[in-house]
């Protein structure tokens, strides 16, 4: 579960038992065992997620999370604020990511890399990081990829995030989040374009599929079917709204991220799905209601 302020701006600070886990006691045993103030173990941050299968939870998820203020990408087509590892801290557990070639190696850009570009590694390490330190936490990347997987292979081996991999074949039940735990399997890696090989980046329309992503108003929202096939085992609702060109917008992020809209507007494609969003994806975070949402939706 996780905290907000009173003002209505979330501040993702994860409960007294994730909280233990990213600042451990002198010992490092709260970090290493994984227990909350009970003595329970628990699964991103709630011992009730443990045993539930990674399909059957919902993620707070980052739209074009590395295009940052932060890392100065321009500001008209910066879609969150703050640093890929702070967003960790702060709670997001699913991240979609664009990843080119630029200057001769991998970056990470949203449009023309010209306008903000940081580089891919630093952003796997950073995850490496968390991962490393948070080890009760199941983390996903969703790729809008314009490199090859070979790339996208290279950069894993080198910073060693493949080893934290899970590689799921269609058809086959999704682990529990303690399963996944207890494999060191704890990051979900998916890609639009590529596909295996290699057998951990998975073709995210052929296990998820995703509503519009390109609303200019609150009014225009729906949850129709946009990629990949509704009963496809992952849901993810984009919710976010532009400018008339088609850029971010802060200020539309501070109305829409409220629960007055995003938990109506979950429950609604819950309703009319069939299915649990598992990714609630929103520019702008740190502002309105998304990890209070998602614990609503979570059933806590």
């Amino acid at each position: 579960m996780l905290r907000r302020l009173s003002t209505g701006t979330a501040i993702a600070l994860t409960a007294t038992a994730t909280l233990s886990a990213c600042a451990s006691d002198d010992d490092g045993s709260a970090g290493q065992h994984g227990l909350d103030e009970t003595g329970e173990a628990f699964c991103n941050g709630n011992a009730d997620l443990c045993d539930r299968a990674y399909n059957e939870v919902v993620y707070p998820a980052t739209h074009n999370a590395h295009s940052t203020l932060f890392a100065d990408f321009a500001g008209a087509i910066a879609n969150q604020t703050h640093s890929i590892a702070q967003q960790l801290e702060d709670g997001v557990r699913c991240m979609a990511l664009d990843v080119y070639e630029h200057e001769g190696d991998t970056a990470l850009c949203h449009g023309p890399c010209s306008l903000g570009a940081s580089s891919h590694r630093d952003a796997l390490g950073d995850i490496k990081s968390f991962l490393e330190a948070n080890p009760r936490d199941v983390f996903t990347i969703i790729y809008e990829d314009h490199i090859s997987a070979e790339l996208i292979e290279a950069d894993f081996t080198e910073t060693g995030l493949v080893d934290f991999v899970l590689t799921h074949t269609e058809g086959d039940a999704w682990p529990t989040l303690q399963e996944m735990i207890d494999a060191g399997t704890r990051l979900v890696v998916t890609a639009e374009s590529a596909g295996p090989p290699p057998a951990w980046l998975h073709h995210v329309w052929d296990v998820a599929w995703d509503t519009n992503y390109s609303f200019k108003s609150p009014d225009e929202f729906s949850c129709d079917l946009n990629r990949g096939s509704e009963g496809n085992d992952l849901f993810l609702l984009n919710h976010w709204v532009g400018t008339e060109a088609g850029l971010p917008s802060i200020e539309n992020s501070k109305l829409v991220n409220q629960s007055e809209t995003l938990l109506t507007r979950a429950q609604q494609c819950q309703d009319e799905s069939g299915q649990l969003p598992n990714y609630i994806m929103v520019d702008f975070y740190e502002h309105g209601d998304l990890f209070a949402v998602v614990d609503t939706m979570n059933g806590f």
